[in-house]
Formats: C-alpha cells, sequence, structure tokens
C-alpha cells in the first residue's frame, strides 16, 4: 500500500466526478449525443417497442442512479426516466396478461379456452397426420 495515498479522498473524488452519462464510459456518447440517443429511444418505444425502453434505461444507467450529477441532461433525464416507467408498465401489463392465462386456463375461460390456446391449430388444421 503506498502511504501517499488516501483512500477516503479517491471515494470522494469518484462521487464528486459523474463520470460518463453512458455505462460504455469514455467509449460511449457525448453528452450532447446522449440527449439526442435517449429522446429517441423514448419516442421510439411508443411504436409497440418496449424493449427500447429497458434498452435505454440500461444504457442510461448512470444517468438514472445519479440523475443531479448531470446538470447538461436534464432534458435526458426525463427521457431515461420515462423510458423506466413506460418499461414497467409494459412488464406489469404483459407478466398479468400471461398469468392470466397460465393460472386461469380452462377454469377461467371456459369453453372458450379450446378456441384461445393455439397448440390445438394443427389439428383443427388437420397438419398433424395422427389425427
Amino acid at each position: 500500500m503506498e502511504t501517499g495515498s488516501n483512500p477516503t479522498s479517491s471515494s470522494a473524488n469518484a462521487m464528486s466526478d459523474p463520470g460518463w452519462p453512458t455505462i460504455d464510459g469514455p467509449l460511449g456518447l457525448s453528452e450532447e449525443e446522449s440527449v439526442a440517443y435517449a429522446r429517441r429511444f423514448f419516442r421510439f418505444g411508443f411504436c409497440l417497442l418496449p424493449w427500447l425502453w429497458a434498452l435505454n434505461c440500461f444504457y442510461f444507467w448512470p444517468v438514472l442512479l445519479r440523475s443531479r450529477s448531470f446538470p447538461r441532461l436534464r432534458p435526458c433525464v426525463g427521457d431515461v426516466v420515462g423510458s423506466a416507467a413506460g418499461f414497467m408498465v409494459f412488464t406489469v401489463l404483459l407478466s398479468s396478461w400471461a398469468l392470466t392465462f397460465i393460472i386461469g386456463g380452462k377454469h377461467l375461460f371456459g369453453h372458450v379456452w379450446d378456441e384461445l390456446v393455439m397448440y390445438n391449430v394443427a389439428d383443427k388444421l388437420g397438419l398433424t397426420g395422427w389425427s
């Protein structure tokens, strides 16, 4: 261990310097480009591509965690937080839809269940050859 190094000053330095706005550090986007990319990811997420919201949250994770550390990225922060909220809403809706079918099944839907399930489409169309 070096005698001249002070671990508290280096950790304080790391906290005062926010670093880079993207997870890939110096290889990533500049702060100016970050605003444009975050806005594009957020807007294209509304085109039934919610995985872009997840990507936006992942890519701009440092901004999402320490939004006050990036004062020049104020417009970007709203898009990243909006992406996080949109992806959470999408995940809840998709999970509840899937769980309705998994848990409810034939007991919940009754005779309509045979029309809803996809595993008997080949039987209905006579494509299996063994029916």
